[in-house]
């Protein structure tokens, strides 16, 4: 269980480190999406993976931590699990305008400015054309 569990882990912040190197910005969104969820696996993970122990006291059970699991971890998680989601959100509103803005989803907008030239160019062209006739 343990190494399934690490394995998960590496795996989810290798392609999220992969994909946050990318120069997309679906990829880049994408990426910190995967190391979230790795985030989460891991403070999951640190709170001792128990099986078929609650986490909050039960009447019949006698108080000691050796009949329960921790609940920190699990209240942890699902606060993250809904600050990622409202950040991804807010993270793909800022890439479709900046899609919008700049014509490419490129981070740094070196393709809009190609883009931009290219249809300046074109624009230009067709002027002379019109010129010409």
């Amino acid at each position: 269980m343990e190494l399934a569990l690490a394995s998960a882990i590496g795996l989810l912040t290798a392609a999220g480190v992969y994909l946050l190197l990318r120069a997309r910005s679906f990829d880049v969104i994408l990426g910190m999406t995967l190391l979230s969820y790795a985030t989460n696996l891991l403070i999951f993970a640190c709170g001792r993976v128990v099986d078929g122990k609650p986490p909050v006291l039960r009447a019949f059970a006698p108080p000691t931590l050796e009949h329960y699991t921790d609940p920190l971890p699990q209240a942890l998680v699902l606060t993250a699990i809904v600050i990622a989601f409202a950040m991804t959100a807010v993270s793909i509103v800022l890439a479709i305008r900046s899609r919008a803005d700049n014509g490419s989803d490129h981070v740094d907008g070196s393709d809009g400015e190609r883009l931009q030239e290219a249809r300046n160019q074109a624009r230009q062209q067709r002027r002379k054309r019109r010129q010409r006739a």
